[in-house]
């Protein structure tokens, strides 16, 4: 087999969650049909392309927004799909080629760290049927509602700055102040993660390496990108995955 062309030398990865490990946009669009199904309507994919990686309130506002004249209000639309999203998290399934590529950074001793907008709370429903995998992150987990840090949500780079920092130990410096020249060496040694437009844009702006891993529907929507960060690398899935790539040990069945 020959060898993927180099793209960078990875120290440090951080991962997104939904979407990127679980299936839970999958959900997302269920539970969302099912309320506003109620009225006959949809959430097609040009709607939800503007929701994914949103924070939880100004995504509910892009979606209902397509829906004017739906008599619900974005606080009872939020509290139901809370309520039916809850009863399904503990079922919801790992993506293709998730467990093997964590598995094997934990192998290696690769530092690694999950940087999700899911609340905490929110995390546990969602991983603690997995924790095969996401057990091996040993709690480096940053949440959206981690007030501690004084975070901004995606697409602003706070997310993955204090995942690095706060849990990887890794001195990108700090989150609203211009880093080093040494400090952009550190950010330019980890890699993102993401599947989301924000998430890949707020890895950008860290300053860090992006695999942007985009639900296939979300690539064929037009004027989804809305500023001028691109990934370095795009798949349909970690299953494609290659570790040599971003100078990481090669997968032991591809050495």
């Amino acid at each position: 087999m020959v060898a993927p062309q180099k793209i960078a030398d990875i120290e440090y990865v951080l991962f997104d969650m939904d979407g990127l490990m679980i299936d839970s946009e999958r959900m997302y669009t269920i539970v969302t049909n099912k309320i506003i199904g109620r009225y006959g309507k949809e959430m097609t994919w040009d709607i939800k392309a503007g929701c994914m990686g949103k924070p939880d309130l100004e995504a509910s506002k892009h979606l209902l927004s397509f829906f004017p004249d739906i008599p619900i209000s974005i606080e009872d639309y939020i509290k139901e799909r809370n309520e039916l999203q809850d009863k399904m998290w503990p079922t919801v399934p790992l993506l293709p080629g998730v467990s093997k590529l964590v598995k094997h950074l934990k192998k290696h001793n690769i530092p690694m760290a999950i940087a999700t907008g899911s609340r905490r709370g929110k995390y546990k429903l969602k991983t603690g049927h997995l924790q095969e995998v996401f057990g091996l992150f040993e709690g480096k987990v940053v949440c959206g509602d981690d007030k501690q840090y004084g975070m901004r949500g995606k697409p602003f780079p706070d997310i993955f700055l204090a995942a690095a920092k706060e849990m990887l130990g890794v001195d990108v410096g700090e989150l609203n102040a211009e880093p080093s020249e040494a400090q952009k060496a550190q950010r330019s040694k980890g890699l993102v993660l993401e599947d989301g437009l924000p998430g890949m844009q707020a890895g950008k702006r860290a300053g860090m390496n992006v695999l942007w891993v985009p639900d296939p529907n979300l690539r064929d929507v037009e004027d989804v990108k809305d500023g001028p960060e691109t990934a370095d690398l795009v798949i349909s899935s970690l299953e494609s995955f290659r570790p040599e790539q971003w100078g990481l040990p090669p997968y032991d069945d591809e050495s």
